[in-house]
């Protein structure tokens, strides 16, 4: 079996050979020179013997040296690679349990401490990603084992008692649909923020984040007036590139949490416009004070303003939001109001018409846009 042509063994092998041709080259001029030299001086026959005895000792003298280049070769290769098998070993060390470890190489700033930066960078991310992904699966195991328990003790109330009347059994379908429309939202939730974080755009169109608001509004507004919250909007035409359904989903989000998280009599607005470059999507809303540090939760999964409100929602729509904001090269910003409620503000980077589409757009839809107008108020 052949030996492997290690890093070490083909550094020295090529420093060797650098060693030699460069010697071998700097030896012939020498020679050449003192051929030419001791002929011009010396009779022929004493030059030729000077010159025989000088070819012995250059040839001794260019092995000697090679064979120190070699000798050279091998601990400067080795001295130079421990480094790398420091960064291997690490590297073959890590799992997805052990994603803590860190090479955090001393020495030189060269190549080498470039890559194993380069590599806690990655596993940084990763422990982080694999966190998350822990964090995720128990929050989601015990949000779907509320629904399925629910649904079991309703189930098995209904098997318990043999003389249930047909008003009973009622009841029992109509909690049992309940809570599979409820579960059935966890899921769809559940996919929103898989696809998002997984920042799968299947589609990149031109978005008018204008109409888009207008048109979730629109939706929204009798959920908002059956809750007392007055919604108003006020959009300024600015468009995106991106996926047309995550970022009207985006949109909803935010509306749909300023209205649902607010106070009987208190307000939601949504702004929508542009700022230099970016296309700026704001949302004010009433409603409970939000301690600072609860607001840094909010975009986690499952973390919702209020337990004790409707058990409507997964707890996941601020992190669809921020998933969503991601996977578009845009920032999410919330903060808490000092009267209670939050601001949400998505920052987009905003799309370059060509010249004349959006005249063109603004006179094609400017019907479209009066109805949901219209709608809108």
């Amino acid at each position: 079996m052949r030996p492997r042509p290690t890093i070490r063994l083909r550094l020295t092998a090529l420093y060797a050979v650098v060693v030699f041709l460069a010697g071998g080259l700097l030896l012939a001029v020498t020679y050449a020179l003192l051929d030419d030299h001791l002929h011009n001086t010396l009779t022929d026959p004493v030059a030729d013997d000077l010159l025989a005895d000088l070819r012995g000792q250059y040839l001794l003298a260019l092995f000697a040296v090679t064979a120190i280049a070699v000798l050279l070769g091998w601990i400067v290769a080795e001295r130079a690679l421990s480094r790398s098998r420091e960064i291997a070993s690490v590297a073959r060390a890590v799992s997805r349990d052990s994603l803590g470890r860190r090479i955090a190489l001393e020495g030189p700033d060269d190549e080498l401490r470039e890559l194993a930066d380069t590599f806690d960078e990655m596993l940084d991310r990763l422990d982080a990603a694999f966190a998350g992904e822990r964090r995720f699966v128990a929050n989601a195991s015990h949000e779907l084992r509320t629904p399925l328990t629910a649904l079991r003790t309703e189930v098995e109330v209904a098997l318990a008692d043999p003389d249930a009347s047909a008003s009973e059994l009622r009841a029992t379908a109509e909690a049992v649909r309940e809570e599979v429309i409820r579960f059935e939202g966890l899921l769809d939730s559940l996919l929103s923020l898989a696809r998002s974080e997984a920042r799968a755009l299947a589609n990149s169109e031109h978005v008018d984040v204008a109409e888009t608001a207008r048109s979730v509004a629109g939706r929204l507004r009798g959920e908002a007036d059956a809750e007392r919250v007055a919604l108003a909007l006020q959009a300024e035409p600015v468009a995106v590139n991106g996926d047309p359904r995550l970022l009207e989903q985006l949109v909803f989000n935010l509306v749909e949490n300023a209205v649902s998280h607010n106070c009987p009599g208190g307000f939601g607005e949504v702004r929508v416009g542009r700022r230099g470059e970016k296309a700026v999507l704001a949302v004010t809303n009433s409603g409970p004070r939000v301690s600072a540090d609860r607001v840094e939760l909010l975009t986690e999964p499952f973390q919702r303003l209020d337990r004790r409100r409707s058990r409507r929602g997964a707890g996941v729509g601020l992190s669809i939001v921020r998933a969503v904001t991601a996977a578009h090269g845009g920032s999410l910003r919330l903060a808490a109001r000092g009267e209670g409620g939050l601001v949400a503000e998505v920052v987009l980077p905003a799309a370059r018409d060509e010249p004349g589409r959006r005249a063109r757009q603004g006179t094609a839809r400017m019907p479209r846009e009066r109805r949901a107008r219209s709608a809108a108020r």
